[in-house]
C-alpha cells in the first residue's frame, strides 16, 4: 500500500457551538493520509495518473472555508465523505485539529480512519 499525505494544511473556518464562534473564523489544521496505488503514475511520470495533492488541498480548503460547522466531528466526517466520493480514496486517516479551542492546550481535535486500508485503488483520472 502507498500513502499520499498532507501535513498541517491550515484553513480558517467558522466552527464551534458558541455564539461568539459563529461570528469569527478560527484556524483548523488538517493532517491527512490516503491510500493510493502509485505504480501507474510512477511508470508514466504523468500527473493525470496520480492523486494530485495540490488539487486535494485546494478542494479541502474551499470546502472547509466556505461552510459553517458546529462540531469537528461533523467536519471530519464530511471531509472523509468528500475525499472518498470525489477522489476515489479507498482508505484515509484524518487528523483534524482546532488549535485555538483551549487556552491551556496547544490543540484539540480528533483522528478518524475510514475505508479499507488494504485495498488501495489505482487513481483513475476524473475521479
Amino acid at each position: 500500500m502507498d500513502i499520499l499525505y498532507i501535513r498541517n494544511l491550515r484553513v480558517e473556518a467558522v466552527i464551534g457551538i458558541f455564539s461568539w464562534e459563529k461570528r469569527i473564523r478560527q484556524p483548523i489544521h488538517v493532517d491527512l493520509e490516503m491510500a493510493v496505488d502509485i505504480r501507474q503514475a510512477a511508470a508514466t511520470d504523468d500527473i493525470k495518473h496520480a492523486l494530485d495533492y495540490k488539487t486535494v488541498s485546494h478542494r479541502l480548503t474551499e470546502f472547509i472555508a466556505h461552510n459553517e460547522w458546529h462540531l469537528v466531528e461533523t467536519l471530519a466526517e464530511r471531509i472523509a465523505e468528500l475525499l472518498m466520493k470525489e477522489f476515489g480514496v479507498s482508505w484515509l486517516r484524518l487528523t483534524l485539529s482546532k488549535p485555538a479551542a483551549l487556552p491551556a492546550a496547544d490543540s484539540v481535535g480528533l483522528i478518524i480512519e475510514r475505508g479499507d486500508r488494504h485495498a488501495p485503488r489505482l487513481f483513475e483520472p476524473g475521479q
